[in-house]
């Protein structure tokens, strides 16, 4: 179990741990070097199902085979459209073993997505998880010209399909077998064939402003980038991690796949997105990588459960948290744990503290980390609390994942960290932007060499888009995106971030968006968490009939009033929110307001809304 006054458990590996210049390398000289240890982990029918290095190996082999023998050339695309599950990770290290390139599609993209994302990929070869990701690709294929094969992971409810140009991954798998078998050696000649300097994967960013741009990264920038990762935290094969969030972000990517094939860390799938919160419980990884969504709804559930909970349950959870906040004070701010306080921690732990860990799944966890969005510094220092390290992280999908990160012997909430040993972090003078330079950043946007030109300052730095500081111990802090800073009609200079991260810290907030550009003052469209929304109104008799009049109810209205002003008594006037409304549609990823990494894109809010919007500044 983790102390949060000894961190020695906590510490970056600067030694390789494997071998290989190329992905494609690097997986095959772990399954000869690990062959029996396992390495994924995956639930089939309520049993938790093993793969060890030397069956994934074999399983990769035989998919390849497949792939040669549907004429897979080198460098020709094949995509991936699916959740994440061990199938994609073998289709993956299958293609990139072809000398392919992969390119994953977010199963949450509708046929038009997937029909643009084919096209500008020229994908030859597509992987779908089941059904329901066939139809997709069906609507779409004769539009589709180089398209020649669909592969399906999962044919249930397929059996009496005919279609000469649809196969199951395992008729896959056996045509593989059959091609091995006929050119021996043949697999092994195209996986020298892979060059460092060869693009690997296509990661499309998630189209927030405009289409979709597929990042082009190199063999080279993957598995330096896998290197250095372990130079931040290092990771072993005693570890387990969770694989949950779509492999086709570089945040799972790169962190969960990428990094773990390096480090042989355990790699446990969960059964679906819904099932997050069960399996991590089951999983309970020792190693933990989310979202701030994820660590939001974790703590929701946490205060929900409490409220729940018996007069003595609360007052023992309020007393060990006070204990772990003391404590969590104290390692902020550099100071040693006295004997006293050490004690008090335990029992804390033995009252409350350590039901909480095994109530989230992270009773195992030596640390957790947060990326890929804004979190607020009190969640940080919540999980702290509770004995477990939150170390925040930053990057995009062209620095191919983490470019800073906080240092588990010197946690600042509401820092990202300073720059990662492995790439250079620097503020533009003029305009304040993060820029980032090194061998992890990506080689450019495929097909759009004008786009790629404006990404790179003329001394080749990454404009990242992003506006931070950075202070005198080199710690970097983002205060928000370069578009995204609101400048009132009287000339004030607002962060929404700030905001908009105090708001998401309430169990009853999921998303918001604060709107004042060259406006009087402050106004916020709030996404409400729909379960906790819902349990408050059953416990406060609030009749409701369905999503929408839950977000009218006036009960409702009144508890995110009350909200916003717990958030507004933390800011100056200027800064403070005087109006909302709620969105009354449950959004889902398959909706356009919602990124495909759940994140509401603030520009098309603001213009779907507009009249919502012009309301709330016309009421006054």
């Amino acid at each position: 179990m983790s102390n949060l006054w000894d961190l020695s458990h906590i510490q970056p590996a600067t030694a390789s741990v494997l071998g290989g210049d190329t992905i494609t390398a690097m997986f095959w000289n772990a399954v000869h070097e690990r062959g029996a240890n396992v390495w994924l982990r995956q639930k089939e029918l309520g049993i938790w199902k093993s793969w060890t290095w030397q069956q994934t190996g074999e399983a990769v082999r035989e998919i390849a085979g497949g792939l040669l023998s549907l004429g897979l050339e080198r460098g020709e695309c094949v995509s991936i459209l699916s959740n994440t599950c061990i199938e994609w990770v073998l289709a993956d290290l299958a293609v990139l073993s072809c000398a392919g390139v992969a390119n994953g599609i977010y199963p949450t993209d509708a046929p038009e997505q997937v029909h643009y994302l084919c096209q500008d990929s020229a994908t030859t070869l597509l992987f779908v998880e089941d059904d329901e990701q066939l139809d997709k690709a069906l609507q779409v294929r004769q539009q589709l010209p180089q398209l020649r094969k669909i592969v399906v992971f999962d044919m249930k409810g397929l059996r009496e399909l005919d279609d000469p140009d649809i196969l199951g991954l395992d008729a896959l798998r056996a045509l593989g077998r059959e091609w091995n078998a006929a050119h021996a050696g043949g697999l092994e000649q195209r996986v020298q064939s892979v060059q460092p300097q060869d693009v690997a994967i296509l990661v499309y960013t998630s189209g927030t402003t405009g289409r979709p741009k597929g990042a082009m990264h190199t063999h080279a920038a993957l598995t330096y980038t896998a290197r250095g990762y372990n130079t931040l935290i290092a990771r072993t094969g005693q570890d387990e991690a969770m694989c949950f969030l779509p492999l086709c972000h570089i945040a799972e990517r790169m962190g969960g796949e990428y990094f773990s094939l390096y480090t042989g860390c355990k790699l446990n799938f969960v059964e679906n997105p819904d099932t997050v919160p069960e399996n991590v419980r089951e999983i309970a990884p020792t190693v933990f990588t989310g979202v701030p969504r994820v660590w939001e709804k974790f703590y929701s559930g946490v205060m929900i459960a409490l409220k729940e909970s018996s007069r003595l349950q609360q007052a023992a959870y309020a007393w060990s948290i006070g204990v772990g906040e003391r404590i969590a004070q104290q390692v902020l701010a550099g100071q040693p744990v006295g004997a006293g306080l050490r004690l008090q921690f335990r029992l804390a732990r033995w009252l409350a503290l350590d039901n909480v860990r095994r109530l989230i799944g992270i009773h195992r966890a030596r640390y957790l980390v947060t990326g890929a969005a804004p979190i607020s510094p009190e969640l940080v220092k919540w999980y702290l609390a509770l004995g477990v390290p939150m170390l925040e992280v930053w990057g995009m999908t062209e620095t191919c994942g983490a470019s800073t990160g906080m240092l588990a012997s010197r946690i600042r909430p509401g820092s990202i960290g300073p720059a990662a040993g492995f790439n250079q972090v620097r503020i533009d003078a003029g305009t304040g932007e993060i820029q980032v330079k090194g061998p992890n950043v990506f080689k450019g946007y495929l097909n759009l060499p004008d786009k790629t030109a404006e990404t790179f300052t003329e001394d080749g730095w990454l404009r990242t888009g992003d506006v931070g500081t950075v202070d005198e111990g080199g710690f970097f802090r983002i205060t928000d995106r370069m578009k995204d800073i609101i400048i009132t009609a009287g000339g004030k200079n607002v962060t929404p971030s700030e905001l908009e991260n105090e708001l998401k810290f309430s169990p009853y907030i999921t998303d918001a968006v604060v709107i004042g550009d060259a406006k009087p003052y402050l106004t916020v469209i709030v996404m409400i968490d729909q379960e906790n929304v819902e349990k408050f109104a059953q416990d406060h008799d609030v009749p409701f009939s369905n999503y929408a009049s839950l977000t009218r109810a006036a009960e409702v209205q009144a508890l995110i009033q009350d909200v916003i002003d717990g958030v507004n008594a933390k800011f100056a006037r200027v800064e403070q929110i005087k109006k909302f409304f709620l969105l009354d549609t449950q959004l889902t990823a398959e909706d356009e307001e919602l990124t495909p990494t759940m994140k509401l894109k603030r520009k098309l809010v603001q213009t779907k809304y507009a009249e919502q919007i012009d309301a709330m500044y016309r009421q006054g």
